[in-house]
């Protein structure tokens, strides 16, 4: 009895799905298209649906998705690109750090960033882009590593140095010191 009912309401749905389109084109010559029929419209036949099937995903023992192997190192190299070493920075309230890596970082391969030798994030990996707020004032040091989810080290960048100002009222090109 089942197989019956399941039979006929899938019967009834394909029949549903199934729908008929009209065109036609009104006096302005705009064509219009509708599942209702409309004087002077003609039936159109529509294709079916496109459909994509991916390929099934390989997975290794680990859980993770196998990589094809490689006979060289796996980066050509990382750069921090933002700040730009050197950069004098006067009072910001955050700071975008970006990490380029060549080619583009891999899937299951993680950044993590030190500042001033210390983990940043609580030594949580972070994205390519990451926002540093609030920003201490002085000189820093920032540095940023490559890891694999296995936590080998595959790429590190240089270090880049960089100042953080803030304002002082003392400041002759401070807009609220009067002159």
């Amino acid at each position: 009895m089942r197989t019956l009912l399941f039979t006929l309401m899938s019967l009834a749905c394909s029949l549903a799905l199934a729908a008929t389109v009209y065109k036609w084109i009104d006096e302005n010559g705009v064509i219009h298209y509708s599942d209702q029929p409309h004087p002077n419209a003609e039936k159109v036949q529509v294709q079916a649906v496109q459909t994509y099937k991916a390929p099934p995903a390989t997975y290794t023992a680990g859980g993770g998705q196998s990589s094809p192997p490689s006979s060289g190192p796996v980066y050509r190299g990382c750069a921090v690109t933002q700040p730009v070493n050197g950069d004098s920075l006067p009072n910001p309230d955050s700071l975008t750090i970006v990490v380029q890596t060549d080619p583009p970082l891999r899937p299951g391969d993680q950044i993590f960033l030190a500042l001033d030798g210390q983990p940043l994030n609580g030594g949580r990996p972070v994205a390519p882009q990451f926002v540093l707020s609030p920003v201490d004032r002085g000189s820093h040091a920032l540095q940023a590593a490559v890891r694999d989810g296995d936590g080998a080290l595959l790429c590190q960048t240089p270090s880049v140095a960089f100042d953080v100002h803030q304002p002082s009222l003392l400041n002759p090109a401070n807009p609220v010191r009067p002159h």
